[in-house]
């Protein structure tokens, strides 16, 4: 998360694994402010957290296929950015006001989510006077069962009661766990 003086803000996105990889070694991948590919046209500008956006692609790589897009649409900026044919995507507006789709468009405010159709793409227009800031957020479906518990994602309740025990144990990755 952001860290300096004065206000700060963060997102944090958690991305589930397909049922095959759940057990896999945990891995960490830091990506600071200045290692985030950029790219800007005609009044947009994206920050390529995950994924790929106007000629740039992201270092991160990511088990379940993801983009996480970081855009800023100055008054006027337009562009239809390509998703994946069958992912799912949403946008989560920051600051602004923007309109997404093409033939009918749809005005969306600070603080809210829209989440969109299966189509070759996300097509948004900035025509307030003040900028807006949103990220874009897709991925690939894993059409698969999800049961939760706390901090723990699993397939099956069983799987979590598992999990929980690995932990309490110290196994299977919770070796290094810390008390709280």
């Amino acid at each position: 998360m952001p860290g300096s003086d004065g206000v700060n803000s963060g997102l944090q996105l958690w991305v589930n694994l397909r049922r095959s990889e759940k057990l896999v070694e945990a891995s960490y991948q830091d990506l600071n402010h200045k290692q985030i590919p950029q790219s800007s046209c005609d009044g947009v500008k994206v920050k390529v957290i995950a994924g790929e956006s106007l000629g740039v692609k992201s270092p991160v790589r990511t088990r379940t296929p993801t983009m996480y897009l970081d855009f800023s649409v100055e008054k006027g900026g337009k562009l239809s950015q390509p998703v994946p044919e069958k992912w799912t995507a949403f946008a989560y507006i920051l600051t602004g006001k923007i309109y997404f789709g093409t033939s009918h468009q749809e005005l969306c405010e600070p603080h809210h989510i829209v989440v969109f159709s299966d189509g070759p793409n996300v097509t948004f227009e900035n025509k307030d006077n003040e900028p807006c800031h949103f990220v874009l957020i897709a991925g690939e479906p894993l059409n698969e069962p999800v049961s939760r518990h706390g901090p723990f994602v699993m397939s099956t309740p069983k799987e979590i009661d598992e999990a929980i025990m690995d932990y309490k144990m110290r196994q299977n990755g919770f070796e290094e766990k810390y008390e709280i």
